[in-house]
């Protein structure tokens, strides 16, 4: 990915240009210490004079009103905030006429920016102070003061924070009265520039040490450049989040979002003072000392799937190789390129206008259809569908362009949306909300309606990054996320009114991404990399686990690698400085995933035993036992020494009732509440308490013998044995409440035998499927125990 720049002969303005903004993705304006506004037309390459300022109006800074909130056109959006060196901020006309001056700073006003709602503007100056007007122009608020000027100034995401530079300084003030403040030392000069990003909530920093610097929102430092010649006058992030430009004296450097820089161009600018990315992302523009306007677009862009390798190597042009055969395809577009995505065999990309979907079968016929007026930012792909993301809502279309659905929910903002806070399966899709970041909002793919009982996923913390799982049955879909404290969840997607099971998997996880094919998961935790070969034990058999991971070292990575996908056994990982690194993986557990969704569970077997690994073996197990095919269970438990597990099996092997064996596979798996409520709703009222006394859940026991009034003595005469066991007495009110006031006890132990031969009968009980009375108890036993119902 490189810039091609663009720049005039002659510069149009006769002093620096201070600052720039864009009004559409082709239309810019500027302003310069010559007084002048220019607009300029990229597609007529025409420049005019929109007006001269007057003479005491040197501008500084120039940001447009929002154009589109929530997909909807404002009435504001023709305008754009003007701050001066003479303390005054100006709201201006599409047309360049001044609608308002306001007497803001003591001193210049350094720059001014409006929130993402448009609802609120915040100016900083000379004197120190950070001001929260209406978008009328009144003071609201004088957030902060100090003794230094502020020099540049960004809002929060959700518009409910502002970062603002003080000398060597960030800090970060919420706007609310009272709520604390972050403050750090980012550079060891003079902070000159910052910007906030609404998508991956980033920020950028750049001073006169001559670095620029990647933060998060909590103040940790990801990524510091190396120093550079010359004091770095200007950052700005794109759109989308995915790419920033950092301007310096005759430099400009395009740079991923973690930092590492794709090109470096030496332009004859001067210093560019000002840098603004056009609202599609394809391209920027830098205010310059030496009073040019200089325009960069974006170029070679590549994409990579299997044997395809894709670049973008004009606006409007992309080349598609085949590596295989070295067949070379050109690919050519009416309008200039936007975003694209190649995976699932397809290839989607949106331009200005409309959207074209290519299968890698057939480059020559590509399916089209047109767009809405916004500008997709985001475009995710599943085996079946793929979704467009524009400021508009979220759009499901299939790979024949017929719309499926378009989810909706409330607060919904998809400007702020990315690949780490969506993500598409063939049957569902899901949403991390902006507004509560706890909270993930799951959609059918095919309804657009929420899944299951249409209550949102809820954490309890907020959640930086989700994943669905790609492969396997609606009502078996799992989603695996990364919270804020970096510790890695995966629960199930179906949820009925009852709270979901969300169980941690992983902890200092960094990034993650699901197989395409199979649903293996892979991450990097911490400075191992890490690969669940079967995610789901966690619901059948926690304690194997441990066991079903495949670990490597990751220090090669260095710090904040990210996954880029993970496709067959193939995993592609950018490390922080760039570059790309290719990890292989045994390619066993995903042809046991294919055998056991086809339940060729003799072939699965086959396979561990040529693998000879207790890793697939451990795997097989699980998913044996997951789909409740015991004979393989029962040799994959085996193989791996779970010899206690094995007997378990078998034991569950010979109950007759299908609805006993049902609780007992939940018991194995832990899940003894669902167990108890099965037996119950089947009418196996003795097993559901006995189940709860083989637990020790002695209360619960007493409680349901007493509800359905049976089985009161074999309770009783369990809670004695246990314990004359202990050499304890009873002090449990309700126990001795049901005993007392009859014969004396008499010890159980001293009637052994007579209680073996009870147990004997209470097991026949056990196994029928029929909830009949239990046998009498042993007669020393019953003169030994008191019962009243």
């Amino acid at each position: 990915m490189r810039l091609k720049i663009s720049l005039l002969k002659e510069p149009k303005h006769k002093e620096l240009v201070s600052c720039v903004g864009w009004t559409t993705a082709d239309e810019l304006y500027s302003c310069s210490d010559d007084h002048q506004i220019m607009k300029w037309n990229l597609l007529t390459s025409e420049t005019t004079r929109l007006v001269k300022l007057p003479d005491d109006i040197y501008p500084i800074d120039l940001h447009w009103f929002p154009r589109s909130i929530g997909g909807e056109k404002q009435s504001h959006a023709e305008s754009f905030v003007l701050t001066s060196s003479d303390g005054k901020f100006h709201l201006i006309s599409k047309l360049g006429r001044i609608e308002k001056s306001v007497d803001a700073h003591c001193g210049a006003v350094l720059a001014g920016r409006w929130n993402y709602e448009g609802t609120a503007l915040v100016t900083v100056g000379e004197d120190g102070q950070v001001k929260i007007w209406s978008k009328s122009g009144m003071l609201r608020s004088t957030l902060a003061q100090q003794g230094r000027p502020v020099y540049s100034v960004a809002w929060g995401p959700d518009s409910g924070k502002i970062l603002y530079t003080s000398g060597k300084q960030l800090i970060i003030k919420p706007l609310q009265p009272n709520a604390k403040v972050l403050q750090w030392k980012a550079h060891d000069g003079l902070i000159l520039k910052t910007d906030w990003n609404s998508v991956n909530d980033l920020i950028l920093s750049a001073g006169e040490d001559c670095k620029y610097k990647v933060w998060d929102s909590y103040g940790r430092l990801l990524y510091s450049s190396q120093p550079h010649e010359y004091p770095i006058t200007s950052v700005a992030w794109a759109v989308d989040g995915e790419l920033f430009a950092v301007g310096s004296f005759h430099t400009l450097r395009l740079c991923g979002k973690t930092g590492w820089s794709y090109t470096l161009e030496k332009p004859n600018t001067g210093s560019i003072y000002n840098i603004a990315w056009s609202i599609d992302g394809t391209q920027l523009a830098g205010a310059c000392g030496n009073g040019h306007v200089i325009f960069a677009h974006v170029v070679e862009q590549r994409w990579e799937w299997k044997n395809f390798e894709i670049t973008l190597i004009k606006r409007r042009t992309m080349e598609v190789h085949n590596v295989i055969n070295d067949a070379v395809d050109l690919l050519e577009f009416r309008d200039r390129v936007i975003k694209a995505s190649l995976n699932y065999g397809h290839l989607v990309v949106s331009t200005s206008l409309q959207c074209y979907v290519f299968s890698v079968k057939n480059w020559n016929t590509p399916l089209i259809f047109d767009l809405k007026e916004r500008t997709v930012s985001l475009i995710l792909q599943a085996e079946r569908h793929f979704l467009l993301v524009d400021g508009g809502g979220l759009y499901l279309y299939s790979y024949e362009g017929r719309l499926i659905s378009s989810p909706k929910y409330p607060g919904m903002r998809t400007d702020i949306l990315n690949a780490q806070t969506v993500s598409l399966s063939n049957d569902t899709l899901a949403v991390k909300d902006k507004a509560d970041e706890k909270v993930i909002y799951i959609f059918e793919a095919l309804s657009g309606k929420p899944l299951g009982d249409g209550k949102p996923l809820t954490h309890k913390t907020e959640i930086v990054e989700i994943a669905l799982d790609q492969k396997g049955l609606t009502s078996e879909r799992k989603i695996a996320f990364i919270d804020k404290n970096r510790d890695l969840y995966i629960t199930s997607v179906k949820r009925f009114g009852k709270e979901q099971k969300i169980v941690k998997i992983g902890t200092m996880v960094q990034t993650l991404a699901w197989n395409d094919t199979s649903n293996i998961l892979c991450g990097i935790q911490d400075t191992r990399f890490t690969v669940w070969y079967y995610p789901n034990t966690v619901y059948v058999d926690k304690d194997l686990l441990p066991k079903t991971l495949y670990e490597n070292e990751a220090s090669e990575f260095s710090k904040n690698p990210q996954i880029v996908h993970f496709i067959g056994n193939l995993v592609t990982i950018r490390r922080s400085d760039g570059s790309l690194t290719h990890l292989n993986i045994s390619p066993y557990p995903a042809i046991l995933h294919e055998y056991v969704s086809s339940s060729k569970w003799e072939d699965a077997v086959r396979l561990c035993r040529f693998a000879e690994d207790q890793t697939m073996w451990t795997c097989l197990a699980a998913m044996a036992f997951a789909n409740k095919e015991m004979a393989t269970a029962e040799i994959a438990y085996a193989s791996i020494g779970e010899i206690d597990k094995v007997q378990y099996i078998n034991s569950i092997k010979d109950l007759p009732s299908k609805e006993s064996r049902m609780a007992h596979m939940l018991l194995f798996s832990g899940n003894s509440q669902e167990a108890e409520t099965l037996l119950l709703q089947t009418g196996l009222i003795y097993q559901a308490i006995q189940v709860n006394i083989n637990l020790y859940n002695w209360d619960r026991a007493l409680e349901l013998a007493v509800k359905h009034k049976t089985h009161v003595d074999t309770v009783l005469a369990y809670r004695q044995k246990f314990l004359e066991d202990f050499g304890r007495k009873e002090t449990n009110k309700r126990f001795l409440q049901y005993a007392e006031g009859h014969c004396s006890h008499v010890s159980i132990t001293q009637e052994a035998s007579d209680w073996e031969v009870w147990q004997d009968q209470v097991w026949i009980l056990r196994v029928t499927t029929v909830s009949d009375p239990p046998p009498p108890l042993p007669p020393p036993l019953a003169a030994s125990i008191a019962c009243t119902i």
